[in-house]
């Protein structure tokens, strides 16, 4: 009988040549390369195409500080830094259900249900639908708020119903 071969050693992740950490305002800094921290601020390159690809780190003179690939790729610490980041700046509920529109003409105002609750947006015209890739769509309402539906063909079936009146 032989011995059980020993597993192979797993290789150190390699460290960042850069560290992402809270100041004591609660603003991300970005330390690299010995030069004092600076405050950054994460920017998706394809926030609806792509969201975990391609993502800059801004300073507040708006020119790019630190350009990431994945954010899937980095580690632990500084990727949970950048997704709470991101999910505080982003604000784009998911409509899960269109319960009730007041008219099929413009200005209409919808019933929704979303993944953060049930809302009400105001459709100014049919432009503020757009179609993004596959059966999604991004619906904004009055006041700039962008809806996102990943699916329109999985929405129940009243839902496409009153959606197909607006496309």
């Amino acid at each position: 009988m032989h011995a059980p071969s020993p597993a192979p050693a797993t290789a150190p992740a390699a460290a960042l040549p850069w560290t992402l950490q809270r100041n004591a305002h609660g603003r991300l800094e970005l330390s690299r390369d010995g030069a004092p921290p600076e405050e950054v601020t994460p920017v998706r390159a394809f926030p609806l195409a792509a969201p975990d690809e391609g993502l800059s780190l801004v300073g507040g003179d708006g020119h790019e500080r630190l350009w990431i690939d994945r954010l899937d790729a980095l580690p632990a610490a500084p990727r949970a830094l950048l997704e709470a980041e991101l999910a505080e700046a982003e604000f784009m509920p998911r409509i899960t259900r269109i319960v009730a529109v007041s008219t099929f003409s413009t200005p209409s105002t919808w019933q929704l249900q979303t993944d953060r609750g049930d809302t009400t947006l105001v459709l100014e015209g049919e432009e503020d639908i757009r179609r993004l890739d596959g059966n999604a769509l991004l619906v904004t309402d009055a006041q700039g708020i962008a809806f996102l539906i990943p699916d329109a063909k999985a929405l129940d079936r009243g839902s496409r119903r009153l959606l197909e009146r607006f496309l």
